[in-house]
């Protein structure tokens, strides 16, 4: 199988995180709670920015502008493709939240190609950035970003973004109108409260109500467009079908974006685990696409939504951790490119939600009933999702850990959070079934010693605001930076750790280094493939142990 390439060339290296001239596409995916499914009454969403690229974690101050000020907008490779009125003053941001808990992600979808306007001038990751410094709700931030590519021209593929505050959770999906047309073509509806949606590289949206600003706003000439550009004809007797028209799924495409949906919904909801017929995401022409957004069956907590961003398809027919594919040592990893060919014939890995080509993810909480600067948790990772270790950073932060703002993908630096984590998963590609219980082990004793305090945190926190602000954010502040290079400090003594225990194929215990060989079934695998390259002559006078 192999896929369109409109697929395969998700770019997700946004503007804070780029270190290249030249960004290297992969795919992203993402996940939306609202309050009233979340278990404490959070907004949540959540963002893998997948690519092979050193990502660099930035803070935004917040600032004045003195009237009249422009403001660059520059594109990949620094060019500098225009400029901006900047507005008089804009909010401080950590990575992808800012002071006001307005969280945005993101995931590429890439629609029609000959949509795309090389000449617009706003990106997607402007909109984000400019989103983000501009607005204090994600309402706000639907009107900054449409209308900033109203009147700028919007570059980019068609996106998806997840946009939250305390009390909303809205999905934006977006596509230009192709070369020569300013503007951009889009449609918005907030997640109903107490639902949960996700996507991952595919448009979502497919009917949407024309009289319902409450919960769903669009483009004046969302139909229209497509009805001249022929990509829906009204005669046909259907209602109006944005995905239809802007992104159709193909055959393909679905194994790649769908099957990510599907295993979201299926583990936020066993219940209706039957009615999600894997037969969409495999394809099947008659198949009915996935809802756009579902009720879990439990309230979900922030650990719940991390350990649904850590997926592999485990325990389903797609469990990318057994099969010979998975190796000896079951590793769920697979190198790309994901689609190949042997002998004339297209073959294709699963795409899982957790890849070994994430650059950094995080987790979103966002809390109506807390001071903005309490209130907003920006919980943060390097690397892969599965083996990374999440770090709160408060929005009223005004620095981040350090280790998380330097390094480059060229040269290996311990003095880099990416690639501390990074070297831990790799390790674990060596004997992951022995190691990703290890990792996993220190990654919840941290974890979990985060979200016990967290409380307990937050009420000194408050009790400091109430006298003095800036006293509570320092105190937040101090917290996240600790904290952060503490986990990255652990990081490195894990990696030691594993090294040490895990050298030359032995498993070193209490000081011994017994030989524990590949697991019997690998070894039958090994067997059927090549049944007489391995066989002894005289089995009977084998040794049981033979010499180095």
């Amino acid at each position: 199988m192999v896929f369109n390439s409109k697929h395969l060339a998700a770019i997700c290296t946004v503007f804070a995180v780029l270190l290249s001239a030249t960004p290297i596409t992969q795919a992203c995916t993402n996940i939306l709670v609202t309050k009233g499914a979340s278990a404490d009454g959070s907004s949540i969403i959540t963002y893998a920015c997948d690519g092979r690229f050193h990502p660099h974690l930035r803070n935004k101050a917040a600032k004045d502008h003195a009237p009249g000020t422009m403001l660059e907008v520059r594109s990949f490779g620094d060019e500098k493709p225009g400029e901006i009125p900047q507005v008089e003053h804009t909010y401080a941001v950590v990575g992808l939240m800012n002071e006001h808990q307005l969280a945005i992600a993101e995931t590429t979808t890439t629609g029609r190609e000959e949509l795309r306007d090389p000449e617009g001038l706003i990106h997607y990751w402007n909109l984000m950035q400019l989103a983000l410094e501009r607005s204090r709700t994600a309402r706000e931030a639907i009107e900054v970003m449409t209308t900033l590519v109203a009147e700028h021209g919007y570059r980019s593929t068609a996106e998806s973004f997840a946009i939250a505050d305390p009390d909303e959770v809205w999905l934006l999906e977006m596509t230009g109108k192709g070369p020569g047309r300013t503007g951009a073509i889009w449609v918005a509806m907030r997640v109903p409260d107490g639902y949960m949606s996700a996507y991952a590289n595919g448009i979502r949206i497919r009917e949407f109500p024309l009289d319902d600003p409450e919960n769903c706003l669009y483009s004046p000439d969302v139909i229209d467009f497509a009805v001249n550009q022929g990509y829906w004809d009204p005669r046909d007797g259907r209602p109006f079908d944005f995905a239809a028209a802007y992104d159709e799924p193909t055959v393909q495409s679905r194994r790649y974006t769908s099957t990510r949906v599907w295993s979201i919904f299926r583990r936020a909801a066993p219940s209706i685990d039957a009615e999600l017929d894997p037969a969409y995401h495999r394809g099947e022409v008659d198949a009915e696409p996935y809802p756009l957004w579902i009720k879990p069956d439990k309230k979900l907590s922030v650990t719940d939504v991390m350990a649904l961003m850590r997926d592999h398809y485990e325990d389903t027919p797609y469990d990318m951790t057994v099969g010979l594919a998975a190796g000896p040592y079951s590793t769920p990893n697979r190198w790309r490119p994901i689609a190949w060919e042997v002998d004339g014939e297209k073959y294709s890995w699963e795409r899982p939600i957790s890849t070994q080509q994430t650059g950094f993810s995080f987790v979103s909480q966002s809390r109506a009933w807390l001071p903005d600067a309490i209130g907003g948790v920006y919980w943060y990772g390097m690397d892969d999702t599965f083996t990374t270790c999440y770090v709160p950073l408060y929005a009223g932060i005004d620095r981040v850990p350090p280790s998380y703002t330097v390094g480059a993908l060229s040269r290996f630096s311990q003095d880099s959070a990416w690639w501390v984590f990074n070297m831990v998963a790799n390790l674990a590609n060596l004997k992951f079934s022995y190691m990703a219980p290890e990792i996993l082990e220190v990654q919840r004793d941290i974890e979990g010693h985060f979200m016990a305090i967290q409380p307990a945190v937050e009420r000194v926190a408050a009790e400091l605001w109430e006298d003095d602000p800036e006293l509570a954010k320092r105190f937040l502040t101090d917290y996240s930076v600790t904290h952060g290079e503490e986990v990255v400090r652990r990081w490195r003594d894990l990696a030691e750790h594993l090294l040490t225990r895990y050298n030359d194929g032995y498993v070193a215990v209490e000081g011994m280094s017994p030989e524990r060989g590949y697991p019997g079934e690998w070894l039958r695998e090994v067997i059927r493939s090549q049944p007489e390259e391995h066989r002894l002559v005289q089995p009977e006078k084998a040794e049981t142990a033979l010499p180095y």
